[in-house]
């Protein structure tokens, strides 16, 4: 007797198909390392699903890695660069200055290729939401507050440059990169001249614009090297030794 070709056809369970729009969203960048999902109910209406299936398929991402739950109670893209290996390394950067440094580098590279690519695949619709984040740069200009008032307007500004890439692995490592990071600039934010680093997000944006790949490039080594000198500068201040000698 010849074996049938044709099998029965099983239903997929609701789960699993949330799932799989889910990881689709975050494969294909529609949703960034780091940015929330609405809340339950709200997501729970989107989907047209119950809250039982929503909460199995949010269970199953958060185990695969695609998901993770903050301090805050909030469901967020996982960074999919992250894992166990930079786990340490996370520590090591708190910890050990020279570590710290050296990181910076690292993130330097990946954003001369972000701005150098970028300028060559950004859309005007790109263009608009960069130039929104300025406008809100500019409004916190004034501002005197410490933390640092422009922590966010500088985040989002950074993952717009590396969104405009088109390349979502590019964006997962940006993000790692950004979180590792994060605490220790921190600490020496109020070293930074806010209006500088406005106006060198500006020139940024002037060469993304006009689709200049060099000039982008330029433009955010320009910026970046500025941040490192005042951060080596501030380590130096407290630390009292030269931190540029360690790293070069």
């Amino acid at each position: 007797m010849v074996s049938p070709i044709f099998k029965p056809i099983s239903q997929e369970k609701i789960s699993v198909k949330i799932i799989n729009q889910i990881k689709a969203l975050i494969d294909e960048g529609k949703l960034k390392p780091g940015e929330p999902l609405p809340p339950e109910r709200r997501l729970m209406d989107m989907l047209s699903v119950s809250r039982p299936s929503l909460r199995e398929a949010l269970k199953s991402l958060i185990g695969m890695g695609y998901l993770e739950v903050t301090a805050y109670n909030r469901t967020v893209v996982k960074s999919l660069a992250a894992g166990q290996m930079l786990d340490p390394l996370s520590v090591l950067v708190q910890e050990d200055i020279t570590t710290a440094f050296e990181l910076i580098q690292v993130r330097k590279a990946l954003e001369s290729w972000n701005c150098y690519h970028a300028a060559q695949k950004i859309t005007k619709e790109e263009i608009v939401k960069m130039k929104e984040i300025l406008s809100l740069m500019e409004h916190h200009l004034d501002d005197s507050y410490f933390p640092f008032p422009l922590d966010k307007e500088d985040a989002d500004f950074h993952f717009a440059i590396a969104q405009a890439t088109h390349n979502k692995v590019q964006m997962h490592i940006m993000h790692t990169v950004h979180e590792m990071l994060k605490n220790f600039i921190g600490k020496y934010y109020e070293k930074i001249s806010l209006t500088v680093i406005y106006e060198q997000h500006k020139d940024v944006v002037q060469m993304l614009e006009k689709h200049d790949p060099e000039g982008a490039r330029d433009s955010i080594m320009k910026h970046l090297n500025y941040v490192e000198s005042k951060l080596m500068e501030a380590v130096d201040s407290s630390l009292g030794h030269d931190i540029k000698m360690k790293i070069i």
